[in-house]
């Protein structure tokens, strides 16, 4: 360390400032040695120039040694850091392409954070972490893109010691006795890893986390973004305002979600709310006032898993529940079991439910109710086709694209039965009319949006008997068929 001399017989070290969002303000105070002999100076050391593994190992093996309390101690932000400036000052350790600041984040995020995939965590714009192996990490973002990150974990040992550290912080178990682990990181983190005994040892790990509304879409966005018309958009956010169940189907990251959030956040605020959720909480429909008042009328419910089943609370149970609260709106966030029977039935029973499903088209959804009703009670196909058919008269269809663009694929409207199977009719539909290669080599797919037909008489009958205003109905449906 260099000092700037004040005397004969006193020196003054300069502060240590560190640059970077994670220093304290004003770097290291100033010391200034007693006067009195002065001090015996130090061989000048070598500026060590290290590989960055080397560098973070050197800091963590400095810090568990010397600063072990503040190391253990989260709440010592800054005296950590310092603490990491001082080491790295006085051992002229840097690393080629990372400034001070940004070797002191680094070691900071490895140490305390979640290593290469902490800013993906934080961002708004990514959806997707998908790490394949300790060297290959896939990043998805909300526009569509996929994009290979250039960083990657030291080791296959080094990435399943940052993936059990991310999993234990939610009280997760993750070893070679329990080599996966499913289940939520936060609020709106969904999380499932494998390692060592159900992959490849030299792979270390593989995880995927899905970050679930990381950006709040309006109408206007999914309208910016080709994934349905203005027209269409009306039709499904004015037909659930006004009491019509629906479902939303499609596979894993087709935007069903993010549709079904949309939707219901159109709900007015005389009407009352009850969301249930698995696991934990990803909708936050509760809107408040400039002077932080609640304006609307919203329950959030999330289930509750236990190894002692008094203790576990269950999405069925969760909606028996909820039907005694008196809700207008119920949004059940997936059918993905026995509850699917209580969702059809909370639809029957005048009820305005929305959920999402998974199914490969609009028709399909109706067999793959059936099927999930039956895990609670077994009823003949015929039975649960008519509750399926009528307490769901709307299906909306999402698909994720061989381009990455998301499209309302589909919205029918089911009439009824014939021969014991959904008669469907159209409403909107995407027609793929070509599919070709850019200049870069990326898929790019090409279609239109079409209206097809508008609803059927009855429906027609329902939206005006649920007080559709004449303005809006005129807009939809040109004031009839």
């Amino acid at each position: 360390m260099s000092f700037i001399t004040l005397g004969p017989e006193t020196e003054i070290a300069p502060p240590s400032i560190t640059k970077g969002p994670l220093a304290p303000e004003g770097g290291l105070p100033l010391t200034v040695p007693p006067a009195g002999k002065p001090k015996q100076q130090k061989p000048r050391r070598e500026q060590a120039m290290l590989g960055l593994e080397e560098a973070i190992s050197m800091a963590q093996q400095h810090m568990s040694e010397k600063h072990a309390k503040v190391t253990a101690d989260l709440s010592k932000t800054e005296v950590f850091i310092s603490f990491i400036d001082k080491f790295l000052s006085d051992n002229k350790i840097k690393v080629e392409g990372l400034s001070k600041g940004e070797l002191i984040n680094r070691i900071y995020s490895e140490m305390r954070e979640e290593s290469v995939l902490t800013p993906f965590l934080r961002r708004k714009d990514v959806e997707e972490i998908n790490v394949n192996s300790w060297d290959d990490i896939k990043i998805t973002y909300s526009d569509g893109r996929t994009e290979r990150l250039g960083e990657k974990f030291f080791s296959p040992a080094h990435a399943s010691d940052v993936i059990s550290r991310i999993l234990q912080k939610s009280n997760m178990i993750f070893d070679e006795s329990k080599p996966f682990a499913v289940g939520h990181l936060d609020t709106n983190k969904r999380v499932t890893a494998m390692g060592y005994g159900i992959i490849d040892r030299d792979k270390g790990v593989a995880m995927s986390i899905r970050i679930v509304n990381p950006k709040e879409f309006a109408k206007a966005d999914f309208i910016r973004l080709g994934t349905a018309t203005e027209d269409m958009m009306d039709f499904l956010l004015n037909a659930f305002k006004h009491n019509v169940s629906m479902c939303i189907a499609g596979a894993t990251s087709s935007g069903k979600t993010t549709l079904l959030s949309l939707l219901q956040k159109e709900i007015p605020d005389t009407k009352r709310l009850v969301t249930i959720e698995g696991g934990t909480r990803e909708f936050d429909c509760v809107r408040r006032d400039i002077k932080g008042q609640v304006t609307n009328n919203v329950i959030h419910l999330i289930t509750k898993e236990s190894e002692k089943d008094k203790q576990s609370v269950t999405q069925n149970k969760l909606l028996q529940l909820s039907l005694t609260i008196n809700p207008d709106f119920l949004t059940v966030a997936e059918m993905k079991g026995e509850e699917s029977f209580e969702a059809v039935s909370a639809a029957n029973t005048g009820h305005s439910v929305i959920t999402t499903i998974h199914a490969n088209s609009c028709r399909e959804a109706y067999p793959r109710m059936v099927v999930l009703c039956k895990q609670a009670y077994m009823m003949d196909d015929k039975t649960l086709f008519s509750l399926a058919a009528s307490s769901f008269p709307i299906v909306a269809y999402c698909k994720k694209l061989n381009d990455n663009s998301r499209r309302v694929m589909e919205i029918t409207e089911c009439e009824g039965l014939k021969d014991g199977l959904p008669v469907i009719r159209t409403l909107y539909r995407f027609r793929v009319d070509k599919n070709t290669i850019d200049e870069t080599g990326n898929p790019q797919v090409v279609g239109h949006f079409e209206k097809v037909n508008n609803p059927s008489d009855q429906m027609l009958r329902s939206f005006k008997e649920n007080g559709m205003p004449d303005s809006i109905y005129d807009k939809l449906f040109g004031g009839g068929r």
